[in-house]
């Protein structure tokens, strides 16, 4: 939970994030030493920052050509403060957020940007970042360590960006918030479905930027869809942690405030001149669900519209996936099982569940039971998460049924 803050305030030291996560480690480790005897302190966030503060200004001191940044870290280990306040509204002072612009400098790729920042700032293993991609693991671990390379190489200063810099990173900015919050919304392995804490620095932060870029459209498409997703995270699960799907949700449960929230953010993204940004059009379809107070009230008719203007601004497999499911709801389960069909030799999907998931959906609701069983097996088959896997096995027994 500590792990990005404590990278960004080291990196801030030391001007290399790999360095800045080895530190990171150290501090941890020495927790683990110390607190047994001494006990854990009653901020034990401050406390690992700190200590690895303290280790980095070593480090630091050993460098001499690191002489000025130790007059900086010095200063900075006087201030007590363990989340400074914004000092001026074009300013990023938040050590994280500035963590994720340096890790999305233009030096790097975008697909090296993303596997970085989800890794230094949301703390996701190399096998959910994988995950997230749709990529091999081996190719997302060599990218996290070619990136670190890289910027250590290009002396990436770990600082805020203006102007063209900074909308030249914003882009692959928002993608990691997204991606981050799409980990905790739906945690790629594990025995939870949802991994909240992930879901609320995503929010943190899509937060923070609409504040810092009032007139980008996408920024506020973003926090839109983060907040009126995030207001569905009471209702997506059982008392025993169980999912429950969207059909079947208490819709008394979702969050009004954070639907309030999404609305108004929604209306600010549309007034920036950024409705058709891919954020925004999502955010749409999500306000769709939000406005219907039962799920049979749904307007699939604007989603599945919806839907077909983002395939035309952001095609991808994914998108056509749930164009498919829409258009299965307005027009009937066969128009959507042609559409899923014709994903069916999509490589980004070959090991994705939701494709046979969705496919088990449609031909259950068409009466070809043996057929729809075989595909919430095999979607069960290839989830990682174990809430999502037992789910799945239900459906294809009552499928059997």
């Amino acid at each position: 939970m500590e792990s990005a803050r404590i990278i960004a305030t080291v990196a801030r030291i030391v001007r290399d994030v790999g360095i800045a996560e080895e530190i990171a480690q150290d501090a941890l480790v020495a927790a683990l030493e110390q607190w047994p005897e001494s006990g854990v302190p009653d901020r034990p966030g401050a406390w690992l920052t700190a200590t690895a503060k303290h280790r980095a200004v070593d480090l630091v001191r050993r460098r001499e050509t690191y002489a000025r940044k130790l007059a900086e870290a010095g200063r900075e280990l006087v201030e007590e403060a363990y989340d400074p306040e914004p000092s001026g509204p074009g300013d990023i002072d938040d050590d994280v957020l500035r963590l994720v612009f340096t890790a999305c400098h233009p030096v790097l790729s975008a697909e090296a940007r993303t596997a970085l920042t989800l890794r230094l700032v949301g703390g996701l293993r190399t096998d959910e970042i994988a995950r997230a991609f749709l990529v091999p693991e081996p190719t997302v671990a060599q990218r996290i360590v070619r990136a670190k390379r890289t910027l250590a190489k290009a002396g990436v200063a770990f600082e805020v960006p203006y102007g063209a810099d900074r909308a030249a990173r914003l882009g692959s900015v928002l993608e990691v918030i997204y991606l981050i919050f799409n980990e905790g919304y739906a945690a790629t392995a594990g025995d939870d479905l949802l991994r909240p804490a992930l879901c609320e620095d995503a929010l943190r932060l899509a937060r923070q930027l609409a504040a810092l870029m009032p007139k980008e459209g996408e920024v506020h498409g973003l926090a839109a869809l983060l907040e009126i997703q995030a207001s569905r995270t009471a209702a997506r699960t059982g008392p025993d942690g169980e999912p429950v799907l969207l059909a079947d949700q208490n819709r008394r449960r979702w969050n009004r405030l954070l639907i309030r929230r999404g609305f108004a953010a929604l209306e600010r993204a549309v007034e920036a001149g950024g409705a058709n940004g891919p954020y925004a059009l999502q955010a749409a379809v999500a306000a769709c669900h939000a406005r219907a107070a039962t799920y049979e009230e749904t307007d699939w008719q604007t989603i599945a519209a919806l839907y077909g203007r983002l395939a035309a601004v952001a095609p991808s497999p994914v998108v056509e996936l749930n164009r498919a499911v829409a258009v299965s709801m307005a027009e009937g389960p066969e128009a959507g099982l042609a559409l899923v069909d014709a994903l069916a030799d999509a490589p980004a999907l070959s090991g994705y569940h939701l494709l046979p998931s969705v496919r088990g959906d449609l031909l259950s609701r068409l009466g070809r039971t043996t057929e729809a069983r075989a595909e919430f097996e095999r979607a069960a088959a290839l989830t990682r998460n174990e809430r999502e896997r037992a789910l799945l096995r239900e459906r294809a027994a009552r499928a059997g049924e």
